[in-house]
């Protein structure tokens, strides 16, 4: 036994840096299973205790690294060119993490984005749940045009979306509620020549006109003016006729508010359609009407008389 703990305390020969190195690694061993049970014993939640087993684990591994470097000391007289080497290294594998940091300096110095804002960055839009030094987590809502996403308008989809903050520094970033908070919205119709196009513009513009937030769009862009040297921006509801050659195309341009763009375009829609149905009006589309006549059959010929002749 006094052998034993002499070859253990021995750490100058190769032999007792030998039996060190077994027991410690025993005794890191032993230690992380017992603390990994104590500490998971502390919470009643499943991913709570897979979690604090884990780092219990990840520090039990790292403290028994360094101890080991300390024992052999492979790079003893050299530290400088160590360090250096593992600088590089670091920078090296860490660089996506070092650029998502660089990001969220980058967010919070330039208010690209704050939480709760509705932005669009990747691909992936929603409401910004959270900004952490690492990475910005998304309340996804759908879109109606990505064929990917099975929400088909501006509405939450039940995901969390997590992107990495260097995406700001690669990707452009959609905000919509940072400054203005509204957003311009079109209806657009198709009518028949043959019908009164003028009357369905007129009852397109009155729907429009009447759940137009313009007089609150009007008061976001006078403050955005102060702030910026913008262009004054048309906010009033207006209709935009275009010559097809099926149909006349009637498009109604109005303002709504963000979070709220599916709702309206749902009511003005319905209000619309309604107007129009109430006037005979229809709105064309590309399907065809093909009406088929069928012809008489023609009177055969009268069949040639009998020859009554006899041979």
């Amino acid at each position: 036994m006094e052998t034993f703990l002499d070859a253990v305390w021995d750490t100058s020969s190769v032999t007792g840096r030998l039996v060190t190195t077994a027991v410690m690694i025993a005794v890191a061993v032993l230690f992380g299973i017992v603390a990994g049970r104590l500490a998971a014993r502390k919470s009643a939640d499943t991913h709570t205790r897979y979690y604090l087993r884990k780092a219990v684990h990840y520090v039990t591994v790292v403290v028994l690294l360094i101890s080991l470097a300390v024992l052999w000391r492979p790079f003893a007289g050299r530290i400088g060119i160590v360090v250096g080497l593992v600088a590089a290294g670091l920078a090296l594998a860490m660089q996506e993490v070092i650029g998502a940091f660089a990001g969220w300096i980058s967010i919070l110095t330039g208010r690209q984005y704050r939480v709760g804002d509705r932005i669009q960055m990747c691909g992936v839009r929603g409401d910004v749940l959270d900004i952490t030094p690492l990475r910005t987590r998304i309340l996804e809502s759908g879109s109606s045009t990505d064929p990917e996403s099975w929400i088909r308008g501006r509405q939450y989809t039940g995901r969390v979306v997590s992107l990495s903050n260097r995406f700001v520094f690669t990707a452009p970033v959609y905000n919509s509620s940072t400054v203005l908070d509204h957003l311009w919205e079109e209806l657009t119709l198709p009518i028949p020549y043959d019908t009164d196009w003028q009357l369905a513009e007129r009852i397109l513009h009155e729907e429009a006109e009447s759940i137009s937030s313009t007089a609150e769009a009007r008061q976001a862009i006078a403050q955005m003016r102060h702030r910026y040297p913008v262009a004054e921006a048309e906010v009033d509801p207006r209709v935009f006729i275009r010559a097809t050659p099926n149909w006349v195309e009637l498009t109604a341009r109005f303002v709504v508010p963000v979070r709220a763009a599916r709702q309206v375009k749902d009511q003005v829609t319905r209000r619309v359609l309604g107007r129009l149905s109430e006037h005979g009006l229809r709105v064309a589309s590309i399907t065809q009407d093909i009406t088929v006549r069928t012809r008489a059959p023609a009177t055969s010929a009268p069949a040639d008389e009998p020859d009554d002749r006899h041979t």
